[in-house]
């Protein structure tokens, strides 16, 4: 091409081939085979799957191929990308383009600019265990993820993917843990698959695929409401006469004006290498979903973090307001980050995918032992690192599945596990549907449905882990899917090892174990409806209820089995683990008192004189009749005093919230977070269900924020 294909980008707006532009903007390992010497690629190569540290001067070499590289494709700046506790990106912007002693302008970006970075880390959250004064951080390359450019008007930004250190070496960021949890299911994975005789695998690698919701609202309607603009969700509002229950929307055509936006979001992330597989209408109003293909664990956190940016970006441009809260409008469906999650080994072998091969069904049900052995044994873990402000909200209806951690497994697996506990299993091959129609094709068919109501749940040859919200990044929860299978692997392969030093033969060895293992994990299968009270009071007798809040599910993290599974595989050291439950309390503390602080102004800047308003007028109205019947004895002055009593037992509320929220701002983090729940939560409940029934009697033009009907319409 003699043009760049970043400008193809810029000029085509949506035309011509999308891979011909696929991957223009990364650095990826087709880019630098084309860019780099070929002794360099080889060692960069070996670098990037851990089998021998970067050299220093291969580093200068990338780094030189990587500037003119970046350079060519407009970025006038460079930064190391990466991914703090916030679970926000954050980036320093350093110029390509600097004067020499002279004057002269120089192009410069050396190796070891590319390998580590020292950004202030005074401003990050510490959860207290770091003073201002301790600044020092660093920024380190991660070569296993490709840098790559996000383009701006007048030019862009070579983003390096890193890792990011306190001066000390204590993780301020949530990719450390992820690679660390990584390496860890890594090496027990590939001690267990050697055990059974495959010693020809050189990796094994977890994939996942995160499927992201989200809703579109019109730009300039969303907002003239200030909890949208501030907190992203609606803290009040009224039901419309049309809601989802009503509607078509699953499935059905793509508003144009959505579809223009889904169409440039895909073209730009095609761009940065990313393909989005599906999108479509989720189930309530306004209500959209993309999923993209599986990669790499690692890569795939990095790029739902470059997915949610491009959205942000793209919905500025398209007037739209893009909502990420888990739980947007009261009584619809929220938005999760539902993660399909495997492993896959270097012969592209899926791991859990069944076979009609004995052999290989034997390693796919070990590998599935361990996860769920390691669930049942460490769901608290997994339970908490989902404890958000927005999944406290959504969880536990509308199709989100409850807090409570259970396993689907479907009827195929739990009859196969039965058969291994009283018998010899036999693996039976998957049925076919007749549908009866010559021109259609058998299609083959899963032997189990799904179940919507499971928050993990084995879906044919992967895993769908439904809790994740849609605002959350993905690290957190694959560090603890990673660490706890890794858990499971490690215990399904020590019971292993003894009964074959013991002389059993390793497929014997490991059905056994599998039989032993998954006796001990019933207790988290459950196939059933897990919205049901039944399910609740049945989960709390087998002991899978361990906090009821959210604050005491975020100190799940430290239990003490917690605290032991990651410092014996060496994820997070105790204070490691202790800063992150500290910095997510706090953010909760803080994504509660916002909500507070803003419904209290709604109430006294909006609510409170559209009632004052509404009362006048129907005084006037009142007046103006005086001398006529009114119809069954007067109901119009009942619906004034009805306003009335609204108006002051909301200003009572007013008082009440503001003066909850002065009397908890100096409290500790942990104990504000029990008030928030105890007190806070409760109050700005109730607030809503009277704002909400005022709603109904205010007149449309009176009334001073869009109310939902308005809201959740795409139309001009």
């Amino acid at each position: 091409m003699s043009e760049r294909k970043a400008d193809v980008i810029e000029k085509d707006k949506g035309l011509g081939r999308v891979r011909d532009i696929f991957g223009s903007l990364v650095f990826d390992k087709r880019a630098m085979k084309e860019h780099l010497p070929k002794n360099v690629y080889a060692g960069i190569e070996e670098a990037m799957v851990g089998r021998k540290p970067i050299d220093p001067g291969d580093a200068d070499i990338v780094a030189m191929a990587m500037k003119e590289w970046a350079i060519a494709n407009g970025a006038t700046h460079w930064a190391h990308w990466f991914h703090p506790l916030t679970e926000i990106t954050a980036e320093k912007h350093m110029a390509f383009t600097l004067p020499s002693d002279d004057g002269t302008p120089l192009e410069t970006f050396k190796g070891s600019d590319l390998m580590q970075g020292e950004p202030d880390a005074s401003s990050f959250p510490s959860a207290g265990r770091r003073s201002t004064f301790e600044a020092r951080g660093y920024s380190v390359w991660d070569i296993s993820s490709s840098a790559f450019i996000v383009k701006s008007k007048r030019g862009g930004t070579l983003c390096i993917p890193s890792v990011f250190l306190s001066y000390d070496g204590t993780p301020l960021d949530l990719k450390t843990g992820l690679l660390r949890s990584l390496d860890s299911v890594e090496a027990q994975s590939l001690k267990l698959l050697r055990l059974f005789g495959q010693r020809g695998i050189k990796y094994v690698r977890m994939t996942v695929g995160a499927e992201q919701e989200y809703f579109l609202l019109d730009r300039p309607r969303a907002q003239k409401r200030p909890d949208i603009r501030f907190c992203g969700r609606t803290i009040i509002g009224a039901q419309p006469a049309k809601d989802q229950k009503l509607d078509h929307h699953y499935f059905g055509a793509i508003p144009a004006r959505v579809l223009s936006y889904m169409e440039d979001v895909e073209r730009e992330l095609a761009a940065l290498g990313i393909s989005l597989a599906t999108r479509h209408n989720e189930v309530a109003r306004c209500q959209f979903e993309f999923a993209p293909l599986y990669a790499e664990a690692n890569i795939a956190c990095d790029q739902n973090q470059i997915i949610m940016e491009t959205m942000r970006k793209k919905a500025r441009e398209h007037d739209l307001r893009l909502l990420f809260h888990e739980k947007p409008f009261d009584s619809m469906n929220g938005s999760g980050k539902h993660l399909n999650f495997s492993l896959m080994d270097s012969e592209g072998r899926n791991l859990l995918k069944p076979s009609t091969n004995q052999r290989k069904n034997v390693v796919f049900l070990t590998f599935l032992t361990a996860l769920v052995y390691g669930i049942s044994r460490h769901f608290g873990f997994l339970h908490s690192v989902n404890a958000t402000p927005g999944n406290m909200y959504r969880l536990g209806g509308h199709e989100a599945p409850p807090a409570i951690l259970s396993v689907y497994l479907g009827e195929a697996l739990t009859a196969m596990f039965r058969e291994i506990k009283y018998g010899s299993p036999e693996f039976r091959k998957r049925p076919t549907m007749d549908l009866g129609l010559a021109k259609l094709a058998q299609i083959n068919a899963y032997e189990s449905d799904r179940n919507r109501t499971s928050p993990v749940a084995f879906t044919g040859d992967k895993f769908e882990f439904r809790v994740p919200g849609a605002s959350q990044a993905l690290a957190l929860p694959v560090t603890a899917l990673a660490t706890i299978w890794s858990w499971g692997i490690r215990k399904v392969t020590s019971m292993m090892e003894k009964k074959v030093e013991s002389g059993a033969d390793p497929l014997d060895a490991a059905i056994e174990v599998i039989g032993e293992l998954m006796n001990e994990a019933q207790d988290i299968i459950f196939e059933g409806d897990a919205y049901t009270p039944e399910w609740r009071a049945e989960a709390e007798k087998r002991g899978l209820i361990k906090s009821k809040t959210t604050p005491e599910a975020i100190d799940l993290m430290l239990e003490p089995s917690t605290v032991e599974m990651l410092e014996e595989l060496g994820v997070y050291k105790k204070n490691e683990i202790e800063s992150i439950r500290d910095i997510r309390m706090e953010s909760f503390c803080t994504a509660i008192e916002v909500e507070l602080a803003l419904l209290a102004d709604m109430l006294y800047e909006g609510v409170l004189p559209a009632i004052s308003k509404q009362i006048i007028l129907e005084r006037g109205s009142l007046s103006a009749l005086d001398g006529e019947n009114f119809p069954e004895g007067g109901d119009w002055k009942d619906f004034i005093k009805t306003l009335a009593k609204a108006k002051v037992e909301l200003l009572k509320d007013a008082e009440k919230l503001t003066e909850t929220k002065a009397r908890i701002s100096d409290m500790p983090a942990r104990e504000r977070a029990q008030a928030i729940v105890d007190e806070v939560v409760p109050l700005m409940e109730s607030i809503r269900k009277k704002c909400d029934g005022a709603e109904r009697y205010i007149s449309a033009d009176i009334w001073p924020y869009p109310i939902y009907r308005n809201l959740l319409s795409l139309s001009v």
